[in-house]
């Protein structure tokens, strides 16, 4: 929700590359305070490999694909399509990682998922923007942000090990960042960068963004996979659509339907499930 306000102001792309360099400072700060170095210098060469294609697969290039659809598809598509990141993680890190899933943890995905598309495809008033035609780049680029976000979860388990996951998520936004650099310099976009940086608001509210998703928030996905399976701990993670309802109807005064209710109903119970 803040990283959207901020977007509003000052375009999508450059709010995504300073959440990264502020997510980066908190990460450095973080590092510093609780490792004793602000840089994971201890990281061996593996993980840099692995966790550096991962930001680069999942912060870049998933994140480019995702922003994107958003235009070309809509934001309920888009979001509907990453309800796909669950189950792909899950047939990755079996194919990978030899990682085996009970019935109970599939039952548990589908109830996840299931109630997640419930609450997406639920259309409002207030998101009629939509196309009136479904694209195939559209739909390639949700799929290709769907796959992005999986490959970046199953390469950053690889690579971490028993890596500490803060630090290992600070080599995932460096790596994430010199992508997004690259890309920026490659399509002239600095300009919007210099724009955003002189916009107070929107930089006080991309730091306080920042703080939530790339430091909290990304680090915290890391632990969860590198804790559990990464098929169950993507699919927490994407009750993301659900866990918006309660805020936006305090935040946003949107209204809470009962279709959108029952669907977090169900989100929660498979959530709950994979927790058993």
């Amino acid at each position: 929700m803040i990283f959207e306000s901020a977007g509003r102001r000052v375009g999508s792309l450059p709010v995504n590359l300073l959440r990264l360099v502020i997510g980066l400072a908190f990460l450095a700060a973080f590092g510093a305070v609780v490792r004793g170095t602000p840089v994971p210098t201890d990281a061996p060469p593996r993980a840099w490999l692995w966790l550096s294609l991962s930001g680069l697969v999942g912060l870049t290039l998933g994140d480019l694909c995702f922003f994107r659809a958003l235009v070309v598809l809509g934001a309920r598509l888009s979001i509907l399509l990453m309800a796909l990141v669950p189950p792909l993680t899950a047939l990755i890190g079996w194919a990978v990682l030899g990682e085996r899933l009970e019935a109970l943890d599939w039952l548990g995905m589908a109830l996840t998922v299931g109630g997640v598309v419930w609450v997406t495809l639920e259309r409002r008033p207030a998101e009629e923007g939509r196309p009136a035609r479904i694209s195939a780049s559209g739909l390639l680029l949700g799929l290709g942000a769907a796959l992005g976000q999986a490959v970046g979860l199953i390469l950053s388990k690889f690579g971490m090990g028993s890596y500490d996951a803060f630090a290992a998520t600070e080599i995932r936004v460096m790596a994430g960042l010199a992508g997004f650099g690259v890309v920026f310099a490659v399509l002239g976009w600095w300009s919007r960068v210099g724009a955003a940086l002189r916009d107070g608001t929107a930089m006080a509210r991309i730091g306080l963004g920042a703080f939530f998703g790339p430091f909290v928030g990304v680090s915290l996905s890391l632990y969860a996979v590198q804790h559990a399976p990464a098929g169950v701990a993507a699919t927490i993670i994407e009750i993301q659509p659900v866990l918006i309802l309660i805020p936006a109807a305090l935040v946003l005064h949107e209204r809470i339907t009962i279709r959108a209710a029952a669907g977090a109903v169900l989100a929660v119970g498979g959530a709950a499930l994979l927790f058993l």
